[in-house]
C-alpha cells in the first residue's frame, strides 16, 4: 500500500535526504507546498503540489494553501472506523500517514533590528500549526515531524520496525504541541509588548496583558535541583537557542541547577559594564551574590588587574565561586584564574592560549557567551496557584539625575566612585549595602532582616580601608543610625534611594559629621 507524506517546512535542513529516503527506500507519495516542493523538484525527486493536489490554487498571496478538506481529512481520518473510510472514499482523500511541518521564522523576524509590526504579523503561520495540531492529535496514526533533529530517529523506525512505534508517534506528538505551544507564547509575548496605539511611544517596554503563556523546550535534565533531593532540568524559551542556551561550554563538567542560577546573576552584573569605553571588569560570586567586583584603572588597563582587585576583594569567599569577565579571556588572566578553585567562568571570549592553560583545570567550567547584554525582558516568581510577572530591573543609572542633599559636594571621584557602588548594589540580596574604593568593592552586606546589620556586615569587611571610601544601600534609611555608623568607620560618601518619611534625619546627620550624600530616587531591591 502506498503511503502519503505531506511536507511543508520553513527550515530546509534535512529536506532533501529525508525526501529522498521517504521515496526510494520507502516508497512514498510526496505531497509539497511552495518552496518546499521547489526544493524536492529541483533534487530530481517525485513531488505533488498541494495546489495540484487539492485542485484548489494558493491564494492571498499565500496565506491559504493547506486549508483544504483534502489536506486536514487525510491527516485526521482515523482509518480504523468504517465511517471515516467511507468518507476518505466518497471525496477521494487518501490517508496522510506522515506530516513533516516546522513553521515561519517569526523569532528570528522580531530579533532583527528595526522590524515592524507589519512585518512581524506576516511570519505569524496558521497553516503550519494547523496541520501540526491536526497530526499530533491523531498520533495514533500518523506521524508528525517539526523538527530537522527528528528526522533521523524517524527513518531509524521505518527500518527497524516497518511503521514507527505508537510510542514515538506519541513522543513526536508530545514534542509537536510543546512546538506550537512555544511559537504562540513567542507571538503573545511579542504582541503584547507593542502599543495599543503606534503613537503610544511612553508605553512601558513589558505590557501586564490578561494572559502570559509560558513554555520551554528542555536542554537537559540536571543532576538535581538546589539539593540532592529535588529534580531539576533546564529548559531554554523560543525555539531557536539564545542566552545559556546558545553559549559555547569550552571545558568543564556538566551545569548544575546552582551553576545555572549563579551564571545568570554573574552575567546580570556583569552587562553593568558592558561597553566600547568601559574598562575591564571583574565580578566573582558566590550563592547569587557578588562577593568581590572591581574594574581596571582605565579603558586600556589589562584584564587582568580587574580580576586580581576582584579576588582581593574577599579571597575568602571567592573559594569556588563564579567569575565573570567583561572581556575575552586572555593568557594572563586565564594563568591567575588557575591558581584558585572556581566552579564556573564566563567571558564573550577566550584566546587559544587562555584555552591551554585553562585545560589544566579540567573540572572548572568555562563558557563563552558572546553577548553579555542579552537578558530576560521580565523575571517570573511562581506562587501557589499562579505566578508573578514583572519587568526586569536592567534600565541603566544616569548620576545625573540624582540628588546631592547635603551641604557638601561630591568631588568627580567620588561621584564616579558612587556610580560604580550603585551598579554593584543593585545585584546584591536585599537589604544590600555596599562598600567601595577604587572601583572596587570592600565590603557587601546581603540578605540580612535590617539595614543596620548589612551595614555592619560591609564595615566591617572593609575594616581599615573604609575611611574615604563610599556606600551604596538598595533601600533608603529609615534612622539615621546606618548613616553614624558610616561615618564612625571613616566613609566619606552615601549613595541611597531616599523616601524615608525620615530622610531628613539622616541629611542632618550627614551634614553634622561632614558626609557627601546623594539620593537616587530609585531604589534596587532585590530579593
Amino acid at each position: 500500500m502506498t503511503r502519503t507524506a505531506l511536507l511543508s517546512v520553513s527550515d530546509k535542513t534535512g529536506l532533501i535526504e529525508l525526501a529522498r529516503q521517504l521515496v526510494e527506500r520507502f516508497g512514498f507519495t510526496l505531497v509539497s507546498s511552495g518552496g518546499t516542493a521547489n526544493a524536492i523538484k529541483a533534487a530530481g525527486l517525485p513531488v505533488t503540489k498541494v495546489s495540484d493536489y487539492t485542485g484548489f490554487p494558493e491564494i492571498l498571496g499565500g496565506r491559504v494553501k493547506t486549508l483544504h478538506p483534502r489536506v486536514h481529512g487525510g491527516i485526521l481520518a482515523r482509518t480504523d472506523l468504517e465511517g471515516d473510510r467511507a468518507d476518505l472514499a466518497a471525496n477521494a482523500i487518501p490517508a496522510i500517514d506522515l506530516v513533516v511541518v516546522n513553521l515561519y521564522p517569526f523569532e528570528q523576524t522580531i530579533a532583527r533590528e528595526g522590524v515592524t509590526l507589519p512585518e512581524a504579523i506576516e511570519q505569524i503561520d496558521i497553516g503550519g500549526p494547523a496541520m501540526i495540531r491536526a497530526a499530533a492529535k491523531n498520533h495514533s496514526r500518523v506521524t508528525v515531524l517539526c523538527n530537522p533533529a527528528q528526522y533521523d530517529r524517524y527513518l531509524h523506525e521505518l527500518s527497524s520496525n516497518g511503521t514507527p512505534s505508537l510510542e514515538f508517534r506519541l513522543q513526536c506528538a508530545r514534542e509537536a504541541f510543546w512546538h506550537t505551544s512555544t511559537y504562540d507564547s513567542a507571538i503573545a509575548t511579542y504582541l503584547s509588548q507593542q502599543a495599543d496605539n503606534p503613537a503610544d511611544l511612553d508605553r512601558p517596554a513589558l505590557a501586564t496583558p490578561v494572559e502570559w503563556a509560558i513554555a520551554g523546550t528542555r536542554v537537559q535534565s540536571l543532576r538535581y535541583g538546589e539539593n540532592p533531593h529535588q529534580s531539576a532540568a533546564w529548559y531554554r524559551s523560543g525555539s531557536t537557542p539564545s542566552g545559556w542556551a546558545a553559549a559555547e561550554q569550552l571545558q568543564g563538567k556538566e551545569l548544575s541547577y546552582n551553576n545555572l542560577v549563579d551564571l545568570e546573576s554573574a552575567r546580570s552584573l556583569i552587562a553593568e559594564f558592558v561597553a566600547a569605553d568601559a574598562p575591564p571588569a571583574a565580578a566573582i560570586l558566590k550563592h547569587n551574590n557578588p562577593c568581590g567586583v572591581a574594574l581596571g584603572s582605565s579603558a586600556d588597563a589589562p584584564l587582568l588587574e580587574a580580576y586580581r582587585k576582584a579576588l582581593e576583594a574577599d579571597s575568602v569567599s571567592a573559594f569556588g565561586g563564579i567569575v565573570a569577565l567583561n572581556r575575552p579571556i586572555d593568557a594572563e588572566t586565564a594563568a591567575a584564574l588557575t591558581e584558585t578553585f572556581l566552579e564556573c567562568i564566563v567571558a564573550p571570549g577566550c584566546d587559544e592560549a587562555a584555552r591551554t592553560l585553562l585545560q589544566k583545570k579540567q573540572n572548572l567550567r568555562v563558557l563563552v557567551l558572546p553577548n553579555l547584554l542579552a537578558g530576560p525582558a521580565a523575571t517570573v516568581k511562581t506562587i501557589a496557584g499562579g505566578f508573578l510577572l514583572q519587568a526586569a530591573d536592567d534600565e541603566p543609572s544616569d548620576p545625573n539625575t540624582w540628588r546631592v542633599v547635603t551641604e557638601k559636594q561630591p568631588t568627580a571621584d567620588q561621584l564616579a566612585e558612587l556610580a560604580f557602588a550603585w551598579r554593584v548594589v543593585k545585584h546584591v540580596k536585599s537589604n544590600a549595602i555596599v562598600v567601595t574604593s577604587n572601583r572596587s568593592t570592600l565590603g557587601i552586606g546581603a540578605g540580612q532582616m535590617n539595614r543596620v546589620g548589612s551595614v555592619a556586615i560591609a564595615l566591617n569587611q572593609a575594616g581599615d580601608q573604609a575611611p574615604g571610601a563610599v556606600l551604596a544601600s538598595d533601600g533608603f534609611f529609615p534612622f539615621d543610625d546606618s548613616v553614624r555608623t558610616a561615618a564612625a568607620a571613616g566613609i566619606g560618601a552615601i549613595v541611597q534611594p531616599g523616601g524615608s518619611v525620615r530622610d531628613e534625619d539622616s541629611i542632618k546627620a550627614a551634614n553634622e559629621l561632614g558626609l557627601v550624600m546623594l539620593m537616587t530616587d530609585r531604589r534596587h531591591f532585590l530579593h
